[in-house]
């Protein structure tokens, strides 16, 4: 069964263009289009994995890389002392909108807990 392209499919294979700020071979992270934060970027393996109900476990390697991505990011712009939240959503009641799983790092203030 073929899927149909994703948003996030689009912006690895350089279809649509996005604000860039991270890549290596697995990993690709971009600005999002809509902030929720100041700094709130989108961290996503360059293979489709629909929901982290998908998460195979041969794939554990890949999902830390995720992980490890913002780690890098928050310390490369300085939010890693101050702190930064990183999120996953998980299907409808869970705010998925993109079936390509996505690792959301948002910071640059404090963020209040439940979000709104």
């Amino acid at each position: 069964m073929t899927q149909e392209p994703t948003i996030f499919d689009k912006i690895i294979n350089r279809e649509i263009p996005a604000d860039i700020v991270f890549e290596n071979d697995n990993v690709l992270a971009f600005k999002d289009i809509n902030p929720q934060a100041p700094v709130h970027v989108l961290f996503i393996p360059k293979i489709r994995i629909n929901t982290i109900n998908d998460i195979q476990d041969n794939q554990s390697q890949l999902i830390g890389q995720l992980f490890l991505a913002a780690r890098d990011y928050a310390k490369q712009i300085g939010e890693d002392e101050s702190g930064y939240r990183v999120v996953m959503n998980c299907n409808d009641n869970g705010q998925q909108t993109v079936y390509h799983i996505h690792l959301h790092f948002l910071a640059g203030r404090q963020l209040n807990w439940p979000p709104g």
